[in-house]
């Protein structure tokens, strides 16, 4: 059985989602557990981890209940301001809650994220989630990669999670050699970190998407599977994770197309022991989730 770790849901107000543009009409409504079923079902996804999309802890709060009324989702990686000062007591009232297995930060968003991560209260903050177990995920863009990178490797006492491959800028492969040498060596780095795993996700927006419009170019299918590839290298088969990214998704691919290009992937250069740890098992281990749903 297959488990996709990235779906993001939500009950959609302007306010609350400011980087779903105005170009970004798929995205601009509710988007529950049941809107994504049948796709998955198609797919013989059997279960989910939920990733916030915004920066509350009303957006925790939310996914944890969403958690408690479809089995399915057997994990929710939340958000919580790691900068709190009584960041403590707010875990321990997370701890009650099982389901919730790890935390991220929309780190691609903010004006300077190696501030963020030099910052020394937010630095204790991921600490303290390691020391209790929890996953943080790293989201990020390629040309942000380098500012992760000492932040990744002295945050090793629990999983880090590489949200994206680090959002290779696929339209732009070809044109900006910086793009694909930079992406690389950042990710033969983190590659070498052995509490770090990646999520071959998000990539189909990274290609030249238009709103309405989905048409991903033969050429951009290649510089996928060149990341694919490139992602297997350095990390190992036992440390990738797939995530369909829905519904940011549809703004250049359905969910089908998404699962069909990574496991076109995934059939031709893993062996069945490899697949199955990259469809099912790397997930378990990561997040620690718990029993699939039958």
């Amino acid at each position: 059985m297959k488990i996709d770790t990235h779906q993001h849901y939500w009950r959609y107000f302007a306010a609350e989602f400011p980087w779903i543009g105005g170009a970004m009409s798929a995205l601009r409504k509710d988007l529950l557990p049941p809107d994504v079923m049948p796709s998955m079902m198609a797919c013989d996804i059997a279960a989910v981890v939920a990733v916030q999309a915004r920066s509350s802890v009303q957006e925790t709060e939310f996914l944890l209940e969403l958690a408690h009324a479809n089995p399915n989702i057997l994990g929710v990686v939340g958000w919580e301001d790691l900068r709190a000062l009584d960041l403590s007591e707010r875990l321990d009232v997370w701890s009650g809650h099982n389901v919730l297995k790890g935390f991220r930060h929309i780190l691609q968003d903010e004006p300077d994220p190696g501030a963020v991560l030099r910052d020394k209260a937010f630095d204790h903050g991921v600490s303290a989630l390691q020391s209790r177990k929890w996953t943080y995920d790293v989201l990020v863009y390629d040309h942000q990669l380098p500012v992760v990178l000492d932040f990744c490797s002295r945050h090793d006492r629990h999983w880090l999670v590489l949200d994206h491959l680090g959002k290779p800028c696929i339209r732009d492969w070809h044109t900006k050699p910086e793009v694909p040498l930079r992406w690389l060596t950042c990710i033969r780095e983190l590659g070498a970190m052995p509490h770090v795993m990646c999520k071959l996700s998000g990539l189909v927006t990274e290609t030249h998407w238009a709103s309405g419009k989905l048409a991903i170019s033969p050429e951009e299918y290649d510089v996928m599977f060149e990341c694919f590839d490139r992602a297997l290298e350095a990390f190992g088969p036992d440390r990738l994770l797939f995530g369909s990214d829905w519904p940011v998704c549809k703004l250049a691919a359905t969910y089908g197309l998404v699962h069909a290009i990574v496991q076109r992937w995934a059939g031709a250069r893993l062996t069945e022991r490899e697949q199955n740890a990259f469809w099912h098992s790397n997930a378990l281990r990561c997040y620690s989730l718990g029993a699939m749903p039958v």
